[in-house]
């Protein structure tokens, strides 16, 4: 009788255990779905802001068509773009195409006093900050779901169940260098 209760202890305590360990991977993996969708709401407000930004540098900076025309179909791809990796590579290329925006930008004095232009500048910084904060958090919540999903034993759980490591959403340098970047 005592085997059969230390049997069934040690099988009632691992399925416990089984059960801890799961529901900590679904939590990690919600976390991270949800700092996404945080980040997501950001770059379509940039994807919102860029059309309207193009149009007040296009009026000044004629000649500049090809970076302007270059800006509106990286946008396009970005907005299209499918799945989070995608869409991940397709704003870093958004970034690039901002950043060279912003240095034609810099090159005419008349655009820079211009107020629409001012007020586009002070929303498409803001977006990049509320970015930059989400995406601080996201990976965050991509470290503590790789750190589950590699971890031993929880390891073994979530290759049972296809729980799988999470990308981190990385600036590439061209990106701090936007960043850095001024108006004024």
């Amino acid at each position: 009788m005592i085997p059969l209760i230390i049997t069934l202890a040690v099988v009632v305590i691992f399925v416990f255990l089984i059960a801890s360990i799961y529901n900590n991977l679904v939590k990690c993996k919600n976390r991270m779905e949800e700092a996404w969708s945080g980040i997501d709401i950001f770059l379509k407000k940039r994807h919102d802001l860029i059309p309207a930004l193009v149009e007040t540098v296009k009026g000044y900076a004629a000649h500049e068509k090809q970076t302007l025309e270059d800006v509106i179909r990286i946008r396009s791809q970005a907005v299209g773009a499918a799945g989070q990796e995608a869409q991940m590579e397709s704003e870093a290329g958004l970034g690039r195409a901002l950043g060279r925006l912003i240095v034609v930008a810099e090159s005419y004095p008349e655009l820079k006093a211009n107020a629409n232009f001012m007020e586009l500048q002070r929303q498409l910084t803001e977006l990049e900050s509320e970015i930059s904060s989400s995406r601080r958090y996201f990976n965050g919540t991509v470290r503590e779901n790789n750190i589950y999903v590699e971890r031993f034993p929880s390891n073994l759980i979530a290759g049972m169940f296809n729980f799988k490591k999470g990308k981190f959403f990385e600036v590439e340098k061209t990106e701090r260098e936007v960043m850095k970047l001024s108006f004024t």
